[in-house]
């Protein structure tokens, strides 16, 4: 038994990193996608298309769930999917990809201010200075660019929506931890999913319309097949079972994969251009999630708000 856990805590760490990488992919899928659809028709397809790619495992996977887990489950659903990424790419589609990716570099930040508010959590002289210089650098990211809607480029509100869907992805991680503690994480991930496309196929026609079939290049298509099955089934999957493995409090530093990957899919390929205010941001915030993340190495943020929430 004690053989394995170093190496089941390797192949945490990894999945970890894996599902963070491929996250990092995901604004650019969503770029090309919104080229020729809305949000709400982009959201939908990729949830969509991560059901098709789930739907083996919610065959093969009965829930067994109390109603409380079921209404736990809706409730983590309703913000993780359809609230959190209809604003999130309603974010992106007002601002870059570069943008968009360096502001997810605050989510380890959130965790920790989250285990402030909710645990009670005391944060000695440095940790304020983290946080401080991570919000100094999403000011320097919003603040630092020409802000133009309409031309493509970065806008304060596309940038602070994506920090607002952050803030509510918080909760979700926390809610599919709760489960987690007492069901494969297959069956969370799975069924969480599922109920947050069938959210999806509701409020996406009433509010957008049908999707649209006809029309769309294949292009788009294989970047909203991508951003389905890569950025989120693979993702959520191997995510939630590598926080069945390590501490989610020392996972966390692994999310600097997404802002660092999006970052250069932007540069490199959609050719986007980075002020010295943006990069001066951006090294605010990557810094201030590392020490964050690494400075309390034996302290589960998350399972500590769950305790106190």
């Amino acid at each position: 038994m004690n053989q394995s856990k170093p190496q089941n805590r390797l192949l945490g760490f990894a999945a970890a990193a894996l599902a963070s990488s491929f996250w990092g992919c995901g604004f650019f899928f969503g770029k090309i996608a919104l080229a020729e659809m809305s949000v709400g028709h982009m959201v939908f397809y990729r949830f969509f298309f991560a059901t098709l790619g789930l739907l083996p495992l919610i065959v093969t996977h009965r829930p067994n769930l109390k109603p409380s887990e079921w209404r736990t489950l809706a409730l983590a659903s309703m913000l993780g999917v359809p609230l959190q990424f209809l604003l999130q790419f309603r974010g992106l589609s007002l601002t870059t990809v570069s943008h968009a990716s360096l502001m997810v570099g605050t989510m380890p930040v959130i965790l920790a201010l989250g285990a402030v508010v909710f645990a009670h959590e005391r944060l000695d002289a440095i940790g304020w200075i983290a946080l401080a210089a991570s919000s100094v650098g999403a000011a320097l990211i919003a603040l630092g660019a020409h802000h133009k809607p309409g031309t493509g480029g970065p806008t304060l509100e596309g940038d602070l929506l994506v920090i607002v869907s952050l803030a509510i992805a918080l909760f979700w991680i926390l809610l599919n931890k709760r489960l987690m503690e007492t069901h494969n994480h297959v069956v969370v991930t799975a069924y969480g999913v599922l109920l947050g496309t069938l959210m999806l196929s509701i409020w996406v026609p009433l509010t957008w319309g049908p999707p649209p079939v006809h029309g769309v290049s294949l292009k788009a298509w294989l970047a909203l097949i991508g951003s389905g099955v890569l950025c989120t089934a693979t993702t959520t999957l191997l995510w939630n079972w590598g926080m069945t493995q390590v501490p989610a409090s020392q996972a966390g530093i692994l999310l600097n994969m997404e802002p660092l990957i999006g970052s250069v899919l932007g540069i490199l390929i959609l050719h986007e251009h980075l002020g010295g205010l943006v990069w001066l941001g951006g090294a605010l915030i990557l810094a201030a999630a590392i020490i964050l993340t690494t400075r309390q190495p034996h302290v589960e943020l998350a399972e500590t708000i769950l305790a106190e929430t």
